[in-house]
């Protein structure tokens, strides 16, 4: 298969096309195939020959999670609940966005069943294939699961997910690729299918830390149609991006304190702290004001209370097509009461003072993205949780983040570098990562298909 990563950026869209139709479609990544991924392409050609460029996304191909809408295909959201859903009349803010700065949509990939799960399974449409791992079918990570395949076979260099509590970070991670989720407020979830109100975001997996950059470049800014977007002030995510990190003092949780976390992953965290420090940065442990699992637990509340609101219709009738993992997960929700909901809300405003506090002379705390590494379909048990255990806290403290590959595991699947960022210091988190980047060098690639 061809790594369109590097092919030219004007025939690479439809390359991947193909290559998502073709021999990809062992990996179960794809929904369905845009249609006008060749005009697109095409006309992307000729404003080159033209002597006219859009900027560093000119002709680059990019998947699309099926819970954003693209305009002229449904969006399923990973559910046999949605069977007769129209087509899209218009694209998500941020597909079209990406699509006006030179991009070419190839494919709608797949996602957990409305995006609420870590490890990538799905009962009803089929789980996707991790790259790394031909022999037996392993675990993609989610719920971004599609587009962390798509991104981490190669079939295509960029892709959009959304994160609600580690759905952008973990695929990335597992799949090893580069996966950022926004700030909330920096880019617009319009025409995204919701799950939580309170966490959603949209973010890019990529082949680089870079590209991540040029797509939140492209896709950031105010939006009519989502009210978090007003307001907020925005950065060049692409300035002082190789400025480098000397002089940066980044936070971690004292390794002895990360629970659950495989000793592979350990390891590899405690090497690339080193690759940092000789980056230039200072490393300082610090033990978090709550463990990780406390403030899983506590965002599980407010996650489950927001999709009840939404889905209790649906969740509430034994006779829905839903998965009955989702509907688990959904109906959690029912038993918060709004005295419940409140005291949560309560209680995150005073946990995010207390990691601001904690946050003092820090610019951004290191940490792993998984405490585990991915494993087969078959012993995957989607009522465990621990696959957000280092990144849900990230949504419920209003942080943004970044998954960057770090190293590959004795058995050869990837593990991810977790850089957590305040809210909006996305531009920062992204330097830091490119930093580690360029510190650890080129990646391996997964096996060939």
């Amino acid at each position: 298969m061809q790594d369109v990563s590097t092919a030219p950026s004007s025939t690479a869209a439809t390359v991947a096309a193909a290559a998502l139709d073709g021999p990809g479609r062992t990996l179960h990544a794809t929904v369905a195939l845009a249609d006008t991924a060749a005009a697109e392409a095409a006309h992307r050609d000729a404003l080159r020959e033209g002597g006219v460029s859009l900027g560093p996304l000119h002709g680059v191909p990019f998947a699309v999670k099926d819970i954003i809408d693209v305009a002229g295909m449904p969006t399923a959201a990973g559910s046999a609940t949605r069977p007769d859903q129209p087509a899209a009349a218009t694209d998500a803010t941020v597909v079209a966005r990406l699509r006006a700065a030179g991009a070419v949509v190839t494919a709608k990939v797949h996602t957990v069943e409305h995006a609420f799960g870590g490890w990538g399974t799905n009962a009803s449409q089929g789980t996707p294939v991790n790259p790394w791992r031909r022999d037996v079918p392993y675990t993609p990570g989610g719920s971004s699961s599609g587009t962390g395949v798509a991104v981490g076979a190669r079939l295509v260099p960029a892709g959009l997910g959304t994160d609600t509590g580690g759905s952008v970070r973990i695929p990335a991670a597992f799949c090893g690729c580069v996966g950022h989720k926004s700030s909330i407020g920096l880019v617009s979830r319009a025409g995204v299918v919701p799950l939580s109100g309170t966490f959603d975001t949209v973010g890019p997996l990529t082949d680089t830390v870079r590209r991540a950059a040029e797509m939140l470049a492209a896709m950031q800014g105010e939006d009519a149609a989502d009210a978090s977007t007003h307001g907020i002030a925005r950065a060049d995510p692409c300035a002082g991006l190789d400025r480098g990190i000397a002089g940066l003092t980044l936070v971690h949780p004292p390794h002895e304190t990360l629970l659950r976390c495989d000793p592979q992953i350990l390891t590899a965290f405690e090497a690339a702290c080193d690759l940092l420090s000789a980056a230039g940065a200072v490393l300082l442990p610090r033990v978090l004001p709550h463990d990780v699992l406390e403030y899983q637990r506590r965002a599980t509340t407010i996650i489950a209370s927001d999709a009840y609101s939404l889905y209790a219709e649906m969740a509430d009738d034994p006779a829905t097509l839903l998965n009955a993992t989702t509907r688990m997960r959904i109906l959690m929700g029912r038993d918060v009461s709004a005295y419940e909901r409140l005291r949560a809300e309560r209680a995150r405003a005073v946990d995010i003072a207390e990691f601001a506090a904690w946050m003092d002379r820090a610019d951004a705390m290191v940490l792993p993205t998984t405490p585990l590494l991915p494993v087969p379909h078959a012993v995957a048990d989607e009522n465990v949780y621990d696959m957000s255990l280092y990144t849900r806290m990230n949504n419920y403290l209003g942080l943004c983040g970044l998954s960057v590959p770090m190293g590959l595991s004795v058995e050869g699947l990837p593990m991810g570098l977790q850089i957590v960022g305040r809210h909006l210091d996305d531009p920062l988190v992204l330097r830091i990562g490119a930093a580690f980047e360029a510190a650890r060098g080129p990646f391996a690639a997964p096996p060939a298909v």
